[in-house]
């Protein structure tokens, strides 16, 4: 900590320095300050140009620094309030400062500085024109690390200035590995580019892992806490880092719902990072939060993560309700005894893939008889379809089709009937019913024939028997049936089968 002096130490530590600097004065003949204060260091050694007050007022003499293996040095000057030898006279430890100089060539790469200080310290790389760290402020000792990436040769500069109490200056330089790429690029199709930071403010870049191959979700736990997981180029310890991954991703129309989970904070940016769809960008346990949003098109998804200390985890998922396929124009018709022609019209068959047509002769259980393609290849078009059956079996026969979108889900049309009369001697009558009530006659008895009244959805209404041994029997419909259009099926046992429609008004 640095120490807080009265108005009257202060005073003293002036009055020290004013007699140091008046009795060294006197020895002037012989104490006269050595070297040039412009003259840089080299091969690793600081030259040092110390001065007695704060503002390099009265030059003293240089001292240096570092070593040829390495520029790094720890000063504290003696101690406080003590002479400082130098190469040419003395300079007293309070209110003094000190110019360092070294001129230094860099390989290309990414290097951490850390300078320290008590009070004021500041450091330039080119000559003192600009400070990459500048502290220039009383204080305790205090440290700042700065990551650079440097090539060639390079002025360094490091000021320091002490006022009053302890003083202390320290240099350190480490060259660091960084990631190569470029960390704006975005993965395609479901693969995410992840790109890791040490520090969890995105601080320097360590290179990239890809994570998603058949679809985007994952969930990372990044090896163990506080442990050592390796990207593209450089390791990262699992405590204190940030990680961004991104996707450029193609949505069909739809409606998608996206869950985020993590330990600590999460973010979900849909364009780029501008804004954040999901945002828990704050200390925490393992959470999740999800989002529900219709898309269409293409979107520069970004995930952001940073872990502070303790368990770390990072999940996506996603999942979707593609916009469903608009079917119209759906008919079956019987153009003969055993041929049909079933016809319909699709419109937003984004991600369609295919129709399969199905026929039931109990309206319940449903065959495949045809396999047809979609031929959409846009949402905005209306495609006509039209296929036949050539094998329609006799008496009532129900289609319909089952539309299967890309990720194999399924969805159904309404249910279209028709009557193959291939039996005869079976009539319904009257075909416009109003008082609620048909006859059915046969040129052939049916005692026991199973008789239904069906809707056009296909479901079975009522079912009766032939009443007696007679051609003919009377069936009531039921209370409940509105207007529209109905059919009658009867079936013997004999496998005779008839099948009229009704309009009940």
């Amino acid at each position: 900590m640095k120490t807080i002096y009265t108005l009257s130490k202060i005073k003293t530590s002036v009055l020290l320095a004013i007699l140091f600097v008046t009795a060294t004065n006197v020895k002037s003949q012989s104490c006269s300050p050595q070297g040039n204060p412009a003259v840089y260091g080299s091969n690793n050694i600081w030259r040092a140009y110390v001065y007695q007050g704060i503002n390099f007022n009265s030059y003293r003499g240089y001292v240096e620094e570092g070593n040829t293996s390495s520029p790094d040095f720890n000063q504290s000057f003696g101690g406080n309030q003590v002479s400082y030898a130098t190469n040419g006279c003395p300079a007293y430890t309070d209110t003094f400062s000190v110019r360092y100089r070294l001129t230094k060539t860099f390989a290309s790469g990414n290097y951490e500085i850390t300078v320290g200080g008590d009070d004021g310290y500041r450091l330039s790389i080119d000559g003192g024109n600009t400070w990459v760290i500048n502290r220039w402020q009383d204080q305790g000792y205090q440290t700042t690390t700065v990551n650079l990436a440097l090539n060639g040769t390079y002025n360094l500069v490091l000021e320091y200035y002490e006022r009053f109490g302890a003083n202390r200056v320290s240099f350190s330089l480490v060259a660091v590995c960084m990631g190569n790429g470029d960390p704006t690029t975005y993965g395609t199709g479901d693969s995410w580019i992840g790109y890791l930071y040490q520090g969890r403010n995105f601080n320097a870049y360590k290179g990239f892992i890809t994570r998603g191959t058949a679809n985007a979700i994952f969930d990372e736990n990044f090896g163990t806490p506080n442990g050592i997981f390796a990207t593209s180029n450089c390791s990262i310890t699992t405590q204190n880092f940030s990680a961004r991954f991104r996707l450029r991703r193609n949505f069909v129309p739809g409606t998608y719902v996206f869950t985020v989970g993590g330990d600590d904070g999460y973010r979900l940016s849909l364009d780029g990072g501008n804004t954040w769809v999901i945002n828990r960008w704050f200390d925490q346990s393992y959470s999740i939060t999800s989002v529900t949003l219709n898309l269409s098109g293409t979107y520069d998804m970004v995930l952001e993560f940073y872990e502070n200390g303790g368990d770390n985890r990072l999940s996506f998922n996603m999942s979707s309700t593609a916009l469903p396929i608009v079917l119209k124009n759906w008919t079956a018709q019987l153009v003969s005894n055993n041929r049909a022609r079933l016809s319909w019209t699709a419109e937003s068959a984004v991600s369609f893939d295919h129709f399969l047509v199905q026929r039931s002769t109990d309206g319940n259980t449903f065959n495949n008889i045809q396999k047809i393609a979609s031929n959409n290849s846009s949402s905005d078009i209306s495609v006509n379809y039209s296929v036949q059956d050539n094998n329609v079996p006799a008496g009532t026969v129900y289609y319909r089709l089952a539309m299967v979108d890309l990720d194999g889900s399924i969805r159904y049309s309404t249910i279209q009937v028709i009557t193959n009369t291939t039996t005869k001697g079976i009539k319904v009558f009257p075909t416009i019913v109003e008082s609620g009530r048909i006859m059915i006659s046969s040129d052939k008895s049916l005692t026991g024939a199973r008789i239904e009244i069906i809707n056009m959805s296909g479901q079975v209404l009522q079912t009766s028997r032939w009443n007696g041994s007679g051609l003919s029997t009377p069936v009531q419909l039921p209370a409940n049936t509105g207007a529209g259009t109905y059919l009658v099926r009867v079936t013997s046992e004999n496998n005779t089968n008839a099948i009229q429609k009704i309009i009940v008004k």
